[in-house]
């Protein structure tokens, strides 16, 4: 019994030791509540399945009144909200690879003479087809009705508003749709906490001192820190785009040399994010916590596993923020719409935005000193 109780003792007091730990360090105990709450509200309030308001746009070529209310009832299905308006089938195609727009309706110049006939749906649902989600919620538009042509037979069902044309993934297989994103999920997890340690393990081993009698400059530093991982984002990018294309055949639609420039601005942008982290955190327990927690609502809120169209406006104001949401536009639209330069040209100016500001404010909290 003394022994028990005396095992018991020194149970109890380690535990006190690391009560007090906890207590003392406030980014752990920080994440004992922050977790949590992060992640319900994410899943409670961001991430929803039941995809509404894509963004759609309308090439009207008969300009007629029943044409307008035909897409006056796909707005009220709340699915889509028309935002902008294509003068020819082709320009509706162009804006589906530029990203612009998720589904074009394309209304025929014949569309009054299809209404009367009934042989043929009314208009058609140009898809990007690559999200299986979105592909799924825009099908519930081919139950709308067309007019019943005169004299139908009321036993007749009456002709589909619309027909739909898939693009781009129409299989709808999944890894055409996951792997191409895996690019960037991949790059974020490891770049981020490669460099995410890089600093707080200069500071645990002592490497600082060197650096105080040295004229190394701060931003010196800072790129030189990231300067290797630049070639190992590069490597694992090749990586996944052969894997995914000889084992799960994954078309590559656009130029690999559009892709590789467009990926230098993620790269940068996922490494100075890690080197910020490194300047906030102490030790590289806490780089890892931090690079974990900056980790969840990049994955959930980029669009990578929820479409992006089906979140309310403040989460997807919050993922304009975060480098993935970027990045997975660019790499989806030049691996599966082909997409240009050009046509990615915006999302590339938001990722280096974001690297200037993260380094910046990197090097602004930077010391070069041991304490």
């Amino acid at each position: 019994m003394n022994r028990a109780r005396a095992s018991l003792a020194r149970i109890a007091a380690i535990a006190r030791k690391e009560l007090h730990h906890l207590q003392r360090d406030r980014l752990t105990g920080g994440m004992v509540a922050g977790v949590p709450l992060m992640m319900t509200l994410l899943f409670g309030y961001a991430i929803n399945q039941d995809v509404r308001h894509l963004r759609a746009g309308v090439a009207d070529l008969s300009g007629s009144q029943r044409a307008r209310w035909l897409v006056a009832d796909a707005q009220a299905s709340q699915v889509i909200d028309v935002v902008a308006d294509a003068a020819s089938v082709q320009e509706l195609e162009r804006k589906l690879v530029a990203g612009e727009i998720s589904v074009g309706i394309a209304i025929p110049a014949d569309f009054d003479r299809r209404r009367v006939d009934g042989d043929r749906p009314g208009a058609q649902l140009l898809v990007d087809g690559g999200d299986p989600v979105v592909l799924a919620a825009v099908r519930g538009l081919m139950a709308l009705p067309l007019e019943r042509r005169a004299g139908a037979p009321v036993r007749e069902a009456p002709p589909r508003a619309f027909e739909l044309r898939a693009y781009y993934n129409p299989e709808r297989r999944s890894p055409v749709h996951i792997v191409p994103a895996l690019c960037g999920v991949i790059l974020t997890l490891t770049l981020v906490l490669f460099t995410a340690v890089a600093i707080v393990r200069e500071r645990e081993r002592g490497n600082l001192e060197l650096l105080i009698t040295t004229p190394v400059q701060t931003p010196e530093l800072m790129v030189g820190k990231i300067a290797p991982y630049v070639a190992i984002g590069y490597l694992q990018v090749t990586l996944i785009l052969l894997f995914g294309r000889f084992l799960f055949d994954v078309p590559i639609e656009g130029s690999l040399v559009s892709l590789y420039v467009a990926t230098g601005s993620f790269v940068a942008a996922a490494l100075t994010l890690g080197l910020l982290i490194s300047t906030v955190a102490q030790t590289q327990f806490q780089a890892f916590q931090m690079a974990f927690v900056s980790f969840l609502p990049q994955i959930l809120l980029s669009g990578f596993m929820f479409p992006f169209d089906g979140m309310p406006a403040p989460a997807r104001w919050l993922a304009e923020v975060l480098p993935l949401t970027h990045f997975l536009r660019i790499v989806r639209g030049i691996v599966l719409r082909g997409a240009s330069l050009a046509d990615v040209l915006p999302e590339v100016e938001a990722l280096l935005i974001f690297f200037s500001i993260a380094f910046a404010l990197a090097v602004l909290r930077f010391r070069k000193r041991l304490d």
